[in-house]
């Protein structure tokens, strides 16, 4: 029991990964297990929609332990140029200690759902990536724009950054974010 009080006791470090937009109505910003949280909730919502059936599930354990190499890492915003590969293989070297707290036969299938959300290649992973894209650009919306100004985010990283992985794991909603977006820009949410 005590490697399962461990592990759990660890994860609870994924509240302190400041991330960089706030929650809707809130001076503070949002941590990475809020995030994971509200995601997960978000593509249990949205998975009849999904561009491919998804086994929802699977896809809602695959977004709470995405981000968990975060916890060694910290949370680099997702609309950042360069560095992806350096800090892939960081986070990965990040999840295989934190899921390594528990044992083999339970650390390995939360390794396995990283390593396949990472890559991915699979209907669910596609549609998971589709979600974890999608939530920092509906909080932006939401408070316009906040960490896009803050950051100097211009609207053509945006919609090269999230729209090929919005559209291909579920199209219906890149159809409504793109015009969402497109306001946006027109309000002048975006930075130079």
């Amino acid at each position: 029991m005590q490697a399962y009080v461990d592990f759990v006791m660890e994860l609870d470090r994924l509240k302190g990964v400041t991330r960089k937009v706030k929650p809707i109505g809130l001076d503070r910003y949002e941590n990475s297990a809020e995030h994971s949280w509200q995601i997960a909730l978000l593509a249990a919502s949205l998975a009849h929609l999904a561009e491919e059936k998804v086994d929802v599930s699977r896809v809602v354990a695959m977004l709470l332990v995405h981000d968990v190499g975060e916890i060694d890492t910290g949370d680099a915003i997702v609309f950042a140029e360069g560095g992806w590969e350096e800090r892939k293989a960081a986070e990965y070297e990040a999840v295989k200690r934190i899921f390594g707290h528990l044992p083999e036969d339970r650390g390995a299938p939360f390794l396995a759902l990283w390593r396949e959300f990472e890559a991915g290649e699979t209907a669910d992973a596609r549609f998971a990536n589709a979600v974890d894209r999608a939530m920092p650009a509906l909080l932006n919306l939401a408070n316009h724009g906040q960490s896009w100004r803050e950051n100097g985010i211009a609207f053509e990283r945006v919609v090269a950054r999230i729209g090929p992985p919005i559209n291909a794991g579920c199209p219906a909603l890149w159809a409504y974010m793109l015009p969402q977006l497109e306001i946006a820009r027109e309000q002048g949410w975006f930075g130079a």
